[in-house]
């Protein structure tokens, strides 16, 4: 099959390196980054995870969509800000039986795709690691040991969508991940998308890292009222089990990331555009369409836009 990974940054890169590791026939990397690009269509790419480094060759590059063509699966891996700009601009690598996929973190990605790809062409999902890019041609891979790393489903089944995820499954198991094709991802997916919300929006309004936000009473409430709010959504979503997720996953976090800085706080130091509505402004937005209030959610996505809309005028 030919694959267009539309957004070959850090984790772009690192899902590409393990398809064409896994046998991938005919990977495109579509990026900007003239460097980046040119380095991996000149040399590979230097491929670092958990069982080494592999030179990774093979790859066909693009700075724009424009030159790829027709693909079988087109992957979105940009910003969750610029997904339908980008999804435009790949339009022309979309034919009639190509199925497009959002790996993006967040939620609501693929009712962004929805809205230029007929819904029995889509699927979506997340993979369940860290990455990045230190270098042109160079990507490190991170993923959580000995647990599923890689999920995603599609948002109505049928053959072009089981054809598709299935293929993805076999490569990403055989360059080394831990994937699973789902016949319902939303849990998954939820479950990722309610703990990155939480931490991720407090964190960046209060700028303290995860610890010092869960020492903090007042802090603390904060999140585990995202949390609610999104177990809530997800419960009249027909997707039980989110609020007693969350209740195992708050050692896991302070544990292994008390000491961090989430995403969001990072954008917000470093005056970048966030993600935001597709964490607490995604949740918000599922909330109106099943009736649910999401007051706390509702309340920081405007902190952050108002935030991240005035960086040039706070002290």
């Amino acid at each position: 099959m030919k694959i267009a990974m539309i957004g070959s940054g850090a984790a772009g890169s690192v899902f590409a390196s393990y398809l064409r590791k896994g046998g991938a026939e005919e990977v495109w990397l579509v990026d900007p980054n003239k460097a980046h690009m040119d380095k991996v269509a000149r040399d590979g790419m230097i491929f670092r995870n958990p069982d080494g480094e592999f030179h990774v060759t093979g790859f066909k590059t693009a700075y724009s969509a424009e030159e790829v063509g027709v693909a079988d699966i087109v992957i979105l891996m940009v910003k969750a800000t610029i997904t339908e700009l980008a999804l435009k601009g790949a339009m022309c690598c979309v034919g009639p039986e190509t199925v497009v996929a959002t790996l993006q973190n967040g939620l609501g990605n693929e009712e962004v795709v929805k809205k230029l790809v007929p819904e029995d062409r889509v699927m979506y999902g997340c993979g369940n690691m860290g990455t990045e890019l230190p270098e042109p041609g160079v990507c490190v891979a991170k993923p959580s040991a000995g647990t599923e790393n890689m999920y995603f489903g599609a948002c109505v089944k049928n053959e072009l969508t089981d054809r598709a995820g299935k293929y993805l499954e076999e490569k990403f198991a055989a360059g080394g991940l831990l994937p699973h094709f789902y016949e319902d991802v939303r849990p998954k997916v939820w479950r990722k998308a309610t703990s990155n919300s939480g931490f991720n929006t407090v964190c960046a309004v209060l700028r303290l890292k995860i610890k010092e936000v869960y020492d903090d009473p007042e802090g603390v409430e904060l999140v585990w009222s995202v949390w609610r709010e999104a177990s809530d959504v997800a419960a009249a979503l027909g997707i039980p089990g989110i609020w007693e997720y969350m209740q195992e996953e708050m050692p896991r976090i302070v544990k292994g990331l008390g000491d961090y800085y989430p995403s969001m706080a990072q954008d917000t130091q470093a005056h970048r555009q966030t993600e935001v509505d597709s964490l607490t402004g995604a949740i918000s937005m599922f909330g109106r369409k099943v009736g649910i209030p999401t007051p706390t959610c509702d309340i920081l996505t405007r902190e952050i836009k108002a935030i991240q809309a005035n960086y040039e005028r706070q002290y």
